[in-house]
């Protein structure tokens, strides 16, 4: 897709050059008069037409992001510590986790520390 975008990019420049060389050509003493302004205009604004559609095509391809939901089962009865912050030592949610790259995140909203949260062996 991304060679769709720098052709459509590389046909706009083509159009800009040439709506802009009738614009300037329409001036001189064999120029074509009105008729080759209305020309370079319109072929400006096709140019502008194009980049237009270019940007929203990848503004579009990039708003495709996938969201990932990371359900876990836990055999048996668990029971669950309440989480603290390392650093200030307030109370932490699980709406305060994050996954980031695959591995557990969490963000103080007291002191707004972030940090990888590891668990610690059994034994």
């Amino acid at each position: 897709m991304k060679a769709i975008k720098i052709i459509a990019y590389v046909a706009a420049g083509i159009l800009i050059l040439f709506g802009v060389l009738f614009i300037i050509g329409a001036g001189g003493e064999t120029g074509g008069g009105w008729g080759w302004v209305l020309t370079g205009i319109i072929l400006v604004i096709i140019a502008f037409g194009i980049i237009l559609f270019a940007a929203r095509r990848a503004a579009k391809e990039a708003s495709n992001d996938t969201n990932v939901t990371l359900n876990i089962d836990l055999p048996g009865e668990v029971s669950m510590n309440t989480i603290k912050c390392k650093s200030c030592g307030g109370e932490l949610h699980s709406g305060d986790i994050k996954m980031v790259a695959g591995a557990p995140v969490v963000t103080c909203p007291y002191c707004h520390t972030t940090y990888q949260i590891t668990e610690e062996p059994k034994w």
